[in-house]
């Protein structure tokens, strides 16, 4: 295993040796935002590749010195950005940090990665569309950001396109885990709180669970990538649906599971009747059929994802 110089500190840094099986050659990558949902599950999966996972902590990618450094003493063959500003009302007036982060950011490590010469698969997302249109995204569709976080994270993708010439990048939606806050973790919570609730019913979406998401990028990094994988694509898990079924998903899961909730009346609502600072596009339905092909990766459904972090979560509240 590669050792990280002790003139180097990546405070709270996870180094992984070799585990499991993995059906490509064993490589050495770095995963950015360690300790989110998607980083959790990278590192934890492992996929038999040689980690270290950093947080912001450890790793400021907004500070390109701190980013070559990294690049330099670690040397790893692939890098994975999970790292994110993924508060999306928040972002409304907090446009410097979110454009720091989510642009500048992966603008760095698409440079560092460019000038070693090895892959970088960055994390994007399904706000970059308006959600106007009928039917599912597909990766050649105009973008049209409605809010500042999807802005952002535009605006990484173009950096990375720009600075890396072994760049990829997955677009996904509605991320969830048993790892983090998401909406499965909130509806379970006040789903044991309150006995009623209302719920956005005309947002279209698809559900993707962090650890099918960290799967399906180690998928990728299993491939002899080459130019021509290079550029944008989607990546969810199929059966869209709208966050009122979403909910009615996650409540039937738990019942399933033994879970007591106090819920017994779930009222679909309109986008209107919640307001929030950013907008939200009623469509961010995308077509993945670009990836399956191009990674010959099959795509689980969530239904299956959600009982599996249900089930985690259940064990959970079991030990406590």
């Amino acid at each position: 295993m590669k050792q990280i110089g002790t003139d180097c500190t990546f405070g709270r840094a996870e180094q992984r040796a070799p585990q499991g099986l993995s059906t490509g050659s064993t490589k050495s990558v770095l995963i950015t935002g360690a300790y989110g949902q998607l980083g959790h599950e990278l590192t934890r999966l492992g996929q038999g590749h040689e980690l270290l996972a950093v947080d912001r902590d450890a790793l400021d990618i907004t500070d390109y010195d701190a980013v070559t450094a990294c690049l330099d003493q670690f040397k790893p063959d692939a890098v994975i950005n999970a790292a994110a500003y993924t508060a999306v009302d928040r972002a409304e007036s907090d446009l410097e940090v979110a454009f720091s982060v989510n642009r500048d950011g992966p603008d760095n490590l698409a440079r560092a990665c460019g000038h070693a010469n090895i892959p970088l698969i960055h994390v994007s997302t399904d706000y970059v569309f308006d959600g106007l249109k009928q039917g599912a995204y597909v990766e050649s569709d105009p973008v049209a950001p409605l809010g500042v976080y999807g802005a952002s994270k535009l605006a990484g993708e173009q950096a990375v396109l720009k600075q890396c010439p072994k760049s990829i990048i997955l677009r996904t939606s509605w991320v969830f885990s048993a790892h983090g806050q998401n909406f499965v973790k909130t509806m379970l919570r006040l789903g044991t709180e309150r006995e009623e609730l209302g719920i956005v019913a005309d947002q279209h979406g698809c559900p993707t669970s962090a650890a099918e998401l960290a799967r399906a990028i180690y998928a990728v990094l299993d491939k002899d990538l080459n130019d021509n994988h290079r550029g944008v694509y989607h990546f969810c898990q199929p059966e869209p649906t709208t966050w009122f079924a979403f909910a009615n998903a996650v409540f039937d899961s738990a019942r399933e599971q033994g879970i007591d909730l106090s819920v017994n009346t779930v009222n679909a609502i309109a986008t209107t009747d919640y307001p929030t600072p950013a907008e939200r596009p009623a469509n961010s339905v995308m077509d993945c059929n670009k990836f399956e092909q191009s990674f010959g990766f099959t795509v689980r459904p969530w239904r299956d994802s959600l009982d599996e972090v249900i089930r985690e979560l259940s064990d959970v509240r079991g030990e406590a």
